[in-house]
């Protein structure tokens, strides 16, 4: 039989099921303590978080051998690791990593001001033998074999040829899906703001574009903040408040706020940061229903298709030049026939609402504006980004102003309430406005004309 490597375990040290550590004192007497977390180094060495474990630690310096106890998620197998302690890590990129994923496992349990590292105890392997079972153990098929390095290069190749932010952000989510990846979304950094704003998603029953989240908080915040991927084996511990919450046309016209999308029954999460030239671009988040739905190997693919994808949108936002000037833009108007329709202003914080039911708020509730009044005041319904980037009253930044995905955030969010106002991509760094009816802007409710 083929001795057992420590890599073929690699589903042990997913954190789904805790595992123990055995250790004795100078006298003799035994220590038994669970473990939070139990990372695998190499075929020869794993990790141990320390936080609490002051009797352990103390057992260790009287006498570094050990044993640990690791169970199979999938199929319940155990095996034993016969350890000897050989030093704490305090620093360095293996801390780093650890210190990030207790961080993050530990405020979905609700207890992230608590679980802090405090060290990483490095122990050598020396013996590692299954514990027999008194009953038959299933074997475990599993559900996905990971990425296969020819769809990956596929889903490159579709980056690579994305030429705007449109097309790279669909590039990366239909991309994903092609590699089996059901539930995705996709946030960008927004410029001078501590938020994410959802940008595109995949799966859900609803987009939820224009959602933001916070960076530094929750899992996909959080890698955000720390720059690191953060990849969630079993939630079936997490607190989960507010998952069944559904979002309704009447709680946003309340809230002014759009939900996240989400899966109610996730079981597994990875978020992956997506970094440019030093420079974090956003987030790419997926999830499932299944446990152990990302392995390592996963983590490490599609960290790779984040990095391609802000690099993508980074050359994407540098490239977005014009098209012609703006004396040669369409000046024909674009309304159809029909109803009019009412759109109101909030100008405290840039809120839209149309026909009543809300729309989005902040700049792109600004760019909105901006358009609609150019369109009544000139009759012109095409516009181009460095007309739109010139305008004063817009009060967008001299450098980064983000223009093209704030633009593109508009663009979905019309498209996914089927207003009767809708922003279509003409050109390279062009816009245009269509109609259903005659607008009006609605001063006496707060709107601007």
């Amino acid at each position: 039989m083929m001795a057992i490597r420590l890599r073929d375990l690699s589903a042990c040290f997913e954190g789904v099921i805790p595992s123990i550590i055995a250790t004795a004192a100078a006298d003799g007497s035994p220590n038994i303590s669970y473990l939070s977390h139990v990372v695998l180094v190499d075929d020869e060495r794993i990790a141990l978080s320390n936080q609490f474990f002051s009797k352990t630690a103390a057992n260790v310096r009287a006498n570094p051998a050990a044993a640990v106890l690791v169970v199979d998620p999938r199929n319940g197998e155990q095996y034993r690791l016969d350890v000897s302690f050989e030093q704490t890590l305090d620093s360095g990129e293996l801390f780093d990593e650890m210190a990030v994923q207790l961080r993050a496992s530990s405020a979905q349990l609700g207890m992230g001001e608590v679980m802090r590292l405090r060290g990483v105890d490095i122990y050598r392997v020396s013996a590692l033998n299954a514990v027999p079972s008194p009953s038959t153990v299933q074997a475990y098929s599993p559900a996905t074999t990971g990425p296969q390095l020819a769809a990956m290069a596929a889903v490159s190749r579709g980056i690579c040829q994305a030429s705007d932010v449109d097309s790279v952000v669909d590039s990366v989510l239909e991309g994903l899906q092609t590699l089996q990846y059901g539930n995705a979304m996709l946030l960008l950094t927004e410029p001078d703001s501590d938020r994410l704003v959802t940008i595109g998603t995949r799966g859900y029953e609803r987009s939820g574009i224009g959602s933001e989240v916070v960076i530094g908080e929750g899992v996909i915040g959080m890698a955000a903040q720390e720059r690191r991927p953060i990849r969630i084996s079993d939630m079936s511990r997490v607190q989960r408040f507010g998952s069944a919450v559904q979002t309704s046309s009447a709680e946003e016209n309340r809230t002014r706020t759009i939900s996240l999308p989400g899966m109610p029954d996730a079981m597994s999460q990875l978020a992956l940061p997506m970094i440019a030239q030093g420079t974090l671009r956003g987030v790419l988040f997926l999830e499932s229903c299944r446990r152990l739905a990302f392995t390592r190997e996963d983590e490490a693919a599609l960290s790779i298709i984040a990095m391609q994808a802000a690099a993508a949108l980074a050359l994407a936002g540098d490239e977005s030049g014009e098209a012609q000037p703006v004396s040669s833009l369409v000046a024909t108007g674009a309304t159809k026939p029909g109803g009019p329709i009412r759109v109101v202003h909030y100008a405290y914080d840039d809120s839209i609402f149309i026909d009543n039911d809300y729309l989005i708020k902040g700049v792109p509730g600004r760019l909105l504006i901006y358009l609609l009044r150019t369109y009544l005041r000139e009759g012109r319904s095409e516009f181009s980004n460095r007309e739109i980037r010139l305008a004063d009253e817009l009060r967008l930044p001299d450098v980064k102003d983000n223009l093209e995905t704030r633009l593109l955030l508009l663009r979905r969010r019309l498209e996914e309430k089927a207003a009767p106002v809708q922003l279509l991509h003409v050109g390279r760094g062009r816009v245009r406005l269509e109609l259903a009816g005659p607008v009006l802007l609605d001063k006496a409710a707060g709107g601007t004309d």
